[in-house]
């Protein structure tokens, strides 16, 4: 596999730097993304554990509780590294590790097992909205530079919740008064609002990648088609980024790429 399959154009490296982000259109064939999509929906029919539900989140638009009407909606299938090797494959193949090498400057790459490491769903008339925050909210690392890579197992619009994002706040630093209880950003205060009117809308197609820092302000809205949305998430950081003992992070073994 030649560099111009693998790498970065310097375009795009100074496009990630600048705003946060980075979008690699077709990084994954079709036919790839449809047997991962037929695996998902295999692990969803059989409830295949860990599965965490809509309810379970309580973002606007949930079920109120698992007796509601849409109580036992699947938000997110958990521990994706672990469930197939089709996910495994991905996520530790050349066309991610190369990027990521590149993004972080460094060799040594890890992915980490405790956060994202998931598909995400988004099914239609009980998904819910994501208010606009950074992973970093709730992740616990020497350092807040880490990197997910966002893969579109189908098409992603905006009718059907895609991710939005604030290129170039990756590089802000937020007054913690500027967060609501949960660390979504408050909509209340003007500040907020003249960042969040900078937005970007990031539709994607099959087989397209987002890649996208951590400290990336992101939401992303709820499913208003009749099909669900299925996307293939993982965070990777530095080797020599570790993560805090006792906490969250912490909890599994990072993988090596």
């Amino acid at each position: 596999m030649n560099d111009a399959v693998t790498r970065l154009t310097d375009l795009e490296l100074a496009g990630f730097r600048r705003d946060g982000f980075v979008v690699i259109r077709s990084l994954a064939d079709s036919a790839l993304c449809e047997e991962m999509r037929d695996v998902a929906l295999r692990h969803l029919a059989e409830s295949v554990a860990p599965i965490e539900y809509e309810v379970d989140v309580q973002y606007p638009g949930s079920p109120v509780d698992v007796n509601a009407e849409g109580g036992r909606t699947p938000r997110r299938l958990l521990h994706a590294y672990a469930r197939h090797s089709l996910f495994r494959e991905w996520a530790t193949g050349a066309v991610i590790r190369s990027r990521l090498a590149q993004l972080f400057d460094a060799a040594d790459v890890e992915l980490s097992q405790c956060h994202h490491n998931c598909i995400m769903t988004k099914h239609p008339g009980f998904s819910s909205a994501t208010l606009w925050h950074q992973d970093n909210r709730y992740w616990s690392f020497d350092r807040q530079d880490l990197i997910s890579a966002w893969l579109a197992l189908g098409d992603e619009t905006r009718a059907n919740g895609c991710l939005r994002v604030i290129p170039g706040s990756h590089l802000l630093t937020i007054e913690p008064g500027r967060f609501d209880a949960a660390l979504f950003l408050r909509t209340d205060l003007p500040e907020n609002k003249a960042l969040v009117a900078g937005a970007k809308t990031v539709e994607l197609n099959r087989g397209d990648v987002l890649l996208f820092h951590s400290r990336l302000f992101h939401a992303a809205g709820r499913n208003l088609t009749a099909e669900t949305k299925y996307s293939l998430v993982f965070t990777y950081h530095e080797s020599t980024n570790h993560p805090i003992e006792n906490t969250r992070s912490a909890r599994f073994p990072g993988i090596r790429l």
